[in-house]
């Protein structure tokens, strides 16, 4: 996240973010945001669900040829996914473009270990470990050895499923025309468009509209997050990064979950760079390895930072003997808490420090699990943060709600970490880097405790954990208040 040389102090201020793309939320005339999804029990309007995710049982498959195939298991649940696709652009494509849909010309599988196995868009499959649209020939293939059954292992068969609906939305944009004249921010355009297109066939599922899949709001839909999250583009200044960092992949697959495929064709360059606004984009340099280890100096100087960015009359004091501290109207949280009794926040070091330490082992695998890293700990302390604010401002701790706007207001404190945001130099004493937010949200959909109430307790959706942060983070302090007022 940030190394110690980096750390320095500096005038107090107010800082809100100015960024004002926010799905599922309108501007008004005088841009105050309103959202029309601040229901803590409904995910973008769905209700929260708790049933089964993955493929029906019982479901005649799908009749669609696949060449190459092996006749397994992964092959079976792409061509189902395929034909569920088709069937929803059969009906969205007319009314979006006003063309006939044109289902693509045909789906090859390859195991990637063959050196004798199909080609793909004119190149050996040999050691191909992806899965891909070929606008050539109209063509949709993937690895049915390797990339495809880990990622349906790791975070379920639907999340395979969001990854040829990716692939398909890039054959969307293809026929519709948009994929060169719709994106002048080139590779970038498409491939959020493409994961946007993606979020609204989930929600297509979520409805439970798909012939061969279920999905549920709460564990499903946090598990095909989670895939998001997984295979993003860690650092978004490498010029092969083309797909965007994690937090930019949740955000184009919650627009297009909640908003549905139209505001997909409306992202385009100038919408991206308004949503990436002040937040980093590089690192300082090549030494720099985006992490500062959780210590008593570390915690302390992102502690003066946050009481630079709201300025409080009555700060919180900081304990950092230990996160239970006995308090009288709180529960403890380990390994932060907030007690309002005594508007303290105390911190065990150690534990806080393990939450906040890199797994790089995890980090050698084709595709991770979670993102860890120091910003999974700062976070967690922001938000504890966040509690002593809603106490100053005479709020109820212990609601639902209590735990969005935790999440909200951590995502306008982070927002104001930025290191190319012009009132950061007024506003704090440390700074962001390129892929602290996908720790945070990565944080958010495993345990939500950044996402959480005076009592740790927080909502079952991990989808509206993110939501609430980034919210903050793109729309700012005031968006918080209103959305989750």
């Amino acid at each position: 996240m940030l190394n110690e040389y980096r750390l320095w102090t500096a005038s107090a201020g107010v800082l809100t973010s100015t960024a004002l793309v926010l799905s599922g939320c309108a501007l008004s005339v005088d841009g105050e945001a309103t959202s029309i999804y601040d229901d803590p029990f409904q995910v973008a309007g769905l209700e929260v669900t708790s049933g089964p995710s993955g493929a029906r049982k019982g479901v005649p498959d799908a009749n669609l040829p696949v060449t190459g195939t092996d006749g397994g298991e992964i092959d079976r649940v792409v061509a189902n996914a395929v034909s569920d696709i088709e069937d929803y652009w059969r009906s969205q494509f007319p009314a979006l473009f006003q063309r006939d849909f044109e289902p693509v010309e045909e789906l090859i599988s390859w195991d990637p270990r063959d050196l004798d196995g199909p080609r793909f868009c004119g190149d050996s499959t040999a050691e191909l470990l992806n899965a891909g649209y070929c606008s050539i020939d109209h063509t949709i293939g993937w690895d049915r050895a390797l990339l495809v059954p880990e990622v349906a292992e790791k975070f379920g068969t639907v999340a395979a499923v969001f990854v040829l609906a990716h692939e398909y939305g890039h054959a969307v944009q293809t026929k519709a025309g948009i994929a060169v004249a719709n994106t002048g921010g080139g590779d970038i355009v498409r491939e959020q468009q493409a994961d946007c297109f993606a979020g609204a066939f989930m929600r297509h599922i979520a409805e439970d509209k798909s012939a061969h899949f279920t999905l549920s709001t709460s564990e499903g839909l946090n598990n095909v997050l989670a895939s998001v999250v997984a295979i993003g583009d860690p650092d978004p200044s490498d010029s092969g990064n083309v797909h965007g960092s994690a937090f930019e992949r949740v955000t184009v697959t919650q627009i297009g979950f909640t908003d549905g495929p139209a505001a997909c064709t409306r992202i385009d360059e100038s919408e991206i760079k308004s949503r990436r606004a002040d937040l980093p984009q590089q690192f300082t340099d090549e030494l720099d390895n985006g992490e500062l280890p959780v210590t008593e100096e570390s915690i302390e100087a992102f502690f003066h930072s946050f009481q630079q960015i709201f300025d409080l009359s009555d700060q919180p004091e900081l304990d950092l003997t230990g996160a239970d501290l006995d308090c009288s109207d709180a529960a403890a949280t380990e390994p932060v808490s907030y007690c309002p009794a005594t508007n303290t926040i105390g911190v065990d070091v150690d534990l806080l420090a393990e939450r906040g330490t890199p797994d790089y082992s995890r980090r050698r695998e084709l595709v991770q699990t979670e993102l860890t890293g120091d910003y999974n700990a700062y976070v967690l302390l922001a938000s504890r943060y966040t509690l002593a604010l809603q106490h100053a401002r005479g709020d109820n701790l212990s609601s639902p709600k209590t735990a969005l706007r935790a999440a909200c207001l951590s995502g306008v404190i982070t927002a104001a970490l930025s290191p190319d945001n012009p009132a950061t130099l007024e506003a704090g004493s440390v700074w962001l880097s390129p892929g602290d937010l996908d720790e945070a949200v990565s944080g958010l959909l495993t345990d939500g405790l950044a996402a959480s109430d005076v009592n740790g307790q927080t909502v079952p959706s991990g989808f509206s954990r993110i939501d609430a942060f980034r919210t903050g983070v793109l729309g700012g302090e005031h968006a918080c208040e209103v959305r989750y007022r």
